[in-house]
């Protein structure tokens, strides 16, 4: 959605998409936003309660099922296991995503992976294409005047022109982009704590290729999965970028990370996006 700052001042109901790599500030800066009528929109809380939470289930309860003293209340139906997925606390997500490589290390092989990776995009696109409605329930349900979508990290990565286009029609995307200091952060914070991922089949069979043949490795069962993750981390964050940017300079408006540190509640939110749609 394109707006001038004069628009945008005078939209009663404001709706914006927040686009960026994971950490840059988009759940840090919903969550302030919530306090003051904004209706946050977890795009990943989406995924897990709503079109993943039945294969994160099957996964857990597969994972339980090895263990015979659990095995056998499942079987009796002694016990239960739901998921307790919050806006805080997504990590039955990112465990269901899981890690390439060495079984014996919690790696999954390369079938398996490429599966669960094309159920989240799945999961992530029906996410996204919720927005409108959410939009209406936030304000005819909740009783929100405004309306923040905190988007994946991997929205970029989706490669549906059809998904962006309703998100482009609802709302105001504005990308925030990370200056070379928080980049540095990062892929920094990345190496320390490597965390599953979504990638594009197309750059994980690329990367993958090159890393098996750095390695001298033969097959991926041979990987490491937090070394696989590490390696990863920087080369998606490079390839995202452009994409990112792309969206941005047809559909929205580029923010730096540096700008939005500055932000420290809705009014200072608020005149930075006037400021950034007078640029």
């Amino acid at each position: 959605m394109k707006l001038s700052a004069r628009d945008f001042k005078a939209w009663d109901n404001k709706c914006i998409t927040l686009l960026g790599m994971s950490g840059v500030g988009k759940t840090r800066l919903a969550t302030r936003l919530r306090k003051r009528n904004w209706f946050h929109y977890s795009g990943d809380y989406r995924i897990g309660t709503r079109y993943l939470d039945e294969a994160i289930l099957d996964h857990i309860k597969q994972q339980a099922m090895q263990v015979p003293f659990l095995r056998e209340l499942l079987r009796s139906d002694s016990i239960y296991i739901r998921n307790n997925i919050t806006v805080d606390n997504l990590q039955p997500v990112s465990s269901f995503l899981g890690k390439l490589g060495n079984p014996e290390k919690g790696g999954l092989g390369l079938r398996e992976f490429k599966h669960r990776q094309e159920l989240h995009r799945q999961a992530e696109i029906a996410t996204m294409r919720d927005v409108p409605e959410f939009i209406r329930k936030a304000s005819e349900i909740y009783g929100y005047k405004h309306f923040v979508n905190d988007a994946g990290g991997s929205l970029c990565e989706l490669d549906d022109p059809a998904t962006i286009k309703i998100l482009a029609d609802h709302t105001l995307i504005l990308y925030i982009r990370a200056t070379e200091k928080d980049e540095q952060e990062l892929i920094r914070r990345a190496e320390e704590d490597p965390k599953p991922l979504y990638y594009r089949e197309a750059f994980l069979d690329e990367q993958l290729a090159v890393y098996l043949r750095e390695n001298k490795l033969s097959y991926v069962a041979q990987i490491d999965p937090d070394d696989f993750v590490r390696w990863m981390f920087p080369r998606l964050f490079h390839s995202r970028v452009p994409r990112y940017q792309a969206i941005a300079d047809q559909h929205g408006y580029t923010v730096s990370t540096d700008e939005l540190r500055e932000v420290r509640d809705e009014a200072g939110f608020l005149r930075l996006v006037e400021k950034v749609l007078e640029r």
